[in-house]
């Protein structure tokens, strides 16, 4: 079982950046793909950003490649997503998950999820 606690988030000017961390417990996440999925008001939870075990393959929404980039460090058992260039529609709830299946874009892929951290961009 993993365990998986997302921090960072909070209120943010447009325009700016904030980093967000994933804290993984009860097991290694060394061997999971990990990967970060939001959720604004009133829509589905969609893709966001994914990062294979070994670091060399990450994927992006089209949404915030270019802004957002996704790390990982297995040492610590944490995943980070920074973010920049913030705007209104970045506005969700922001999600960590992990899955030790193939790397994936779907949130049905993915067996364990934090509770989520709340990042709100104002204009």
């Amino acid at each position: 079982q993993v365990q998986l606690v997302e921090s960072g988030g909070g209120l943010v000017q447009a325009g700016g950046s904030l980093r967000l961390s994933c804290a993984a417990s009860g097991r290694a996440i060394s061997s999971y793909v990990m990967g970060w999925f939001r959720q604004a008001p009133g829509k589905e939870r969609e893709f966001v950003a994914v990062i294979n075990w070994s670091e060399d393959n990450t994927r992006y929404a089209n949404s915030v490649k270019g802004r957002f980039t996704i790390s990982r460090d297995n040492a610590k058992n944490t995943v980070y997503l920074q973010m920049s260039s913030l705007n209104a529609e970045d506005t969700a709830v922001y999600y960590c998950a992990a899955t030790q299946r193939d790397w994936s874009v779907s949130a049905a892929n993915y067996d364990y999820w934090g509770q989520g951290t709340q990042v709100t961009v104002s204009a």
